[in-house]
Formats: structure tokens, sequence, C-alpha cells
């Protein structure tokens, strides 16, 4: 009987392109972290916001699983502002099913962003228990984080910016800091329970019914430019947040990053993370979308990931859009991470397991013999860090012409192979 081959054989005299770096230029106004402070104490002390914050007031403030841009300095200057009113303020993590859907692991990853008791200098109050408020439009319960429910008001920060799934007028923001992420696992499930073809409906129908409900008095979104780095504050009332938020959207939607080029045969993806998208990699961007109620990125053949990030904690959701992965990848995945947050938002296909191989080498090599209708002397590959940092990418050389005489892309190499280390890994 004839003996099978290795896979590593099947795929061992496969080109790999040489490639090059060039850097993506975008707008670029920006906030500096240093002028935080001063902005947010300014914005809060508009007497509509700071009148209501009142001397032994207890005050949630939300805090959320992204990865974002100065997330723990904001967060500490709403909660010092709080303070110089007199008022109690306390943090709650509002990330729906996130951090395996456990008080811990919520807590945990508000520690990786540095949002800690001590850097804060007031409490973390972690719980997964939620307590009915009301109902909405429809005649449907809304539960949110028990703490937030019984404090004297709550404070949501956020950030807003396009969804991954669906689109609405209300896509990651005020809305659905409110509906899924205060909602903890409870609300994030009965959100997500019809579908993201119902998503753009849901998000604002419970939103509004917990401001109507709860003691919701404002909100402090940020908005961040192409290099998430945050380019915008705003603080939005509560009786305001319906009215102002799709226009805080579609600023924030023009500020976003993309690949500058429109297709490839392979998207590299350096590493994945629910820090960079709630997806792993965010599919606006990488074109791996979990619905059909959503659209955009890079079309590519093939998409392949070759790392977790240190702060996703094991949560590998997404790389099941991805077409080939790492040994490394598979040995750090933790599945009990990853799996309430797809049974929760009923999108299964992140959490599969694409093709596993030893080495970032045959990874890439896998996803270019099995693109079809291409070169594969001169495939067209794509690399990037993450779907979060695109400034600095890779192109491979059958990319030179195409973009030459381009004002948004500088190239910054001569093409070159990529440096793989004898056991096949890039370093």
């Amino acid at each position: 009987m004839r003996e099978r081959p290795f896979v590593a054989d099947l795929v061992k005299d496969v080109t790999v392109p040489r490639m090059f770096r060039v850097r993506q230029i975008f707008p670029r106004n920006k906030i500096e972290p240093e002028e935080i402070p001063g902005i947010i104490k300014k914005l809060l002390s508009e007497e509509k916001f700071s009148s209501q914050i009142k001397p032994g007031m207890k005050i949630a403030v939300t805090a959320g699983s992204r990865g974002i841009a100065n997330n723990a300095l904001t967060t500490k200057c709403i909660a010092d502002f709080i303070k110089s009113r007199g008022a109690q303020p306390f943090v709650v993590p509002a990330m729906g099913s996130h951090g395996g859907s456990t008080a811990a692991g919520q807590r945990e990853i508000l520690r990786g962003y540095g949002i800690t008791e001590e850097y804060l200098q007031c409490p973390i109050l972690s719980s997964m228990e939620v307590k009915k408020i009301g109902v909405n439009e429809e005649g449907k319960d809304v539960y949110i984080d028990k703490y937030a429910a019984e404090s004297d008001g709550i404070v949501i920060g956020c950030r807003i910016k396009p969804h991954t799934a669906f689109r609405g007028p209300y896509e990651s923001g005020i809305m659905k800091m409110m509906a899924i992420g205060l909602g903890k696992q409870y609300g994030a499930q009965v959100c997500h329970e019809a579908g993201f073809k119902h998503m753009a409906k849901n998000v604002p129908l419970f939103g509004k019914a917990i401001i109507r409900h709860a003691p919701v008095l404002f909100a402090v979104p940020t908005i961040e430019n192409a290099y998430d780095e945050t380019c915008k504050i705003v603080a939005v009332n509560a009786d305001e947040i319906e009215e102002m938020e799709p226009a805080l959207l579609k600023e924030a939607a023009s500020y976003m990053a993309k690949i500058l080029v429109d297709s490839c045969d392979v998207l590299i993806v350096d590493e994945i993370g629910k820090n960079y998208s709630g997806d792993g990699m965010d599919p606006n961007i990488t074109g791996t979308f979990c619905s059909p109620y959503a659209s955009g990125g890079i079309a590519a053949q093939r998409v392949v990931v070759l790392d977790l990030s240190k702060e996703t904690h094991g949560n590998g959701i997404g790389l099941g859009f991805s077409s080939a992965t790492t040994k490394r990848v598979f040995d750090k995945l933790d599945l009990a991470s990853m799996y309430p947050n797809a049974i929760t938002c009923t999108v299964l296909g992140g959490v599969r397991i694409p093709i596993i191989m030893e080495s970032d080498k045959e990874a890439i090599q896998v996803c270019i013999k099995s693109c079809n209708e291409i070169d594969k002397t001169r495939p067209r590959v794509v690399r990037i860090p993450n779907s979060l940092h695109l400034e600095h990418i890779m192109l491979s050389e059958d990319y030179l012409e195409e973009i030459k005489g381009m004002e948004t892309i500088e190239i910054e190499s001569e093409p070159m192979d990529l440096p793989f280390d004898g056991y096949g890994m890039l370093w």
C-alpha cells in the first residue's frame, strides 16, 4: 500500500513571494493622552452633566472588553470627575458574555487594559448577576447588571465605530454598550437570539428601554482615527443619545483605516484577538464577515492567521473565518472562553478550527496552493500585523506597479524574502 505523504510534503515546493513594506497614509487628527483629563473635565463641567451628580451618589461607570485607545485613562477621568462632585464612582464590566461569561474573567479582561482598582482609585464591581428594570416597546423583559441597576446613576463609557456583523443607525457604541454590554450574558443572548438580521432593530429597542427604566445619566464616547488613536471625545446626555449617536457613527466610519489595495489571493494576519475586534479580526478590514448583513474589507481568496494576542486570553473567536492557522494558535486556544461568546451571539462559524499547519511558512503555503485561478509563481499576498494597526503593512512584489504613484501608499523597502527561521517561523 502506498504510504500517505506528510501534509508538509504537499506544500513544500509552493513559492512564497518576496514582499516589501509600505506605509499607508490616512488622515491623522488626534488627541494626545495628556490632553484627555482636561477635555473630559471641561465636557462634564457643563451644567447639564455636572448638575446630575450629587454628593453621596453611587455611580456606575461602564468599561468594555475592547482594546480602546486610552481606555484606562478615559475611565479614570470620568471616575475622577464624579469624585470631584462628592459622589462615589465604581466601575462595572459591560461586556455581555465575554471573559468566559464569568465575573472573574471579565475583571481579568479589564486588568489587561490597565483598568484596575489601584489605578482608578475606585472599586470595580464585577458580577454576572442581572436585574429586571422594565420592559421594552415590544413587551420583552429588560435586564442589566445588578450593580448598575441598583446604583444612583450610570455613566456610559464606550467607543463608537462600525459593527462587524450588521448595519444600522446604532452599531458599536452607546446603545450597544447598554443593550448588550450592561445586559451581561443574558442581555447579549436576548439581543442575539433573533440573529444579526434583526440586530439593527434590537440594539436600540433594548437601549432605549434602558434609558427609560435605568438611572442612565449620560455617556462619554470616544472616536478613534485610522491609527487607533483617540481623535474625538464627546459627552451625550441620556435624552440626546437616540438623536446624536447616528451622526457620531457616520463620523467614526469616515475615520476607519483600511487596506488600500482592493483584493489579494492570500491575506496574512499576524495576530487576532478580542482586543483588536469582537470578531478577533475586524471584517470591515479583512472581509471575513460572519453574516450577510454587513460587507466591506479586502477581497481575499484565503486568509491565514499566525498567532493570538496575549490580551485575548486564548479567545480565538474569528479564527473560524480563516482558511489556515498554526499549531501555535491551536495550542493557545481557550475553548471555555470562546464557546460562550459564540453560543450567545448565535454565530458558531467563528470558533470552528481551520486547517492547522506546524509552521508559519506551511500555513501560508497551504493557502497559496489552495487558491484557484491565480499565477502561483507570483501570488498576490498582503500581510498585516492585525486588523487594528494598518499604517505599516507588507505587499508581495506583484503589487509594485499597481501602487506606484499612489499618494496614500509610501514604499518603505525593496522586495525581500520573508524572514523564516529554520523551523519555518517568522521572526
